[in-house]
């Protein structure tokens, strides 16, 4: 019967191990999420790995043997208990391949195709259902936004959630 077993790969080696096990037969899940990247005045969207230097594979340990996967590109080790390598709750991995398949873990908020000045909408806060502009990202959670308050424009810092296109 197969079981799910963790993988520890060498540093951003993740998809070449993973490609490297599947080249080899084995059944392996590098779940990932999307984001969005700004990099030389670009934004994009890339992928990244769920959880950074490891990845899943799937092995009957009667009738596959786990050692060649040690010396398979980009993989450092398994994860084990002794010196064996330690299987994961049933249903785990497949569980967050599946996830990561329909996007659950994706962080693309619904203002990352805002621009400067687009109107947005607070939806929370003491703000709630007021109309602004937005003026752009604080950090990873927040957002500039410009409200007309008692007959002036005024710069408020907003989370994310608080805030939708209006």
């Amino acid at each position: 019967m197969k079981r799910w077993y963790v993988v520890y790969t060498h540093a951003n080696s993740e998809s070449k191990a993973r490609d490297h096990l599947l080249r080899q037969g084995f059944i392996a899940i590098l779940p990932t999420y999307k984001r969005w990247r700004r990099h030389a005045r670009r934004q994009e969207v890339v992928e990244r790995p769920l959880f950074p230097r490891y990845l899943f594979v799937a092995l009957d340990m009667l009738e596959q043997r786990w050692r060649p996967i040690l010396s398979t590109v980009g993989v450092c080790d398994l994860v084990r208990r002794g010196d064996a390598p330690s299987p994961l709750p049933s249903g785990l991995a497949e569980e967050i391949g599946e996830r990561a398949a329909l996007g659950v873990f994706d962080r693309l908020s619904p203002l990352d195709g805002l621009r400067r000045g687009d109107p947005v909408r607070v939806v929370e806060g003491p703000f709630a259902d007021l109309i602004g502009r937005f003026i752009g990202v604080a950090d990873r959670e927040r957002v500039f936004v410009l409200i007309d308050l008692l007959g002036r424009q005024v710069k408020t810092t907003l989370s994310h959630a608080a805030v939708s296109p209006a």
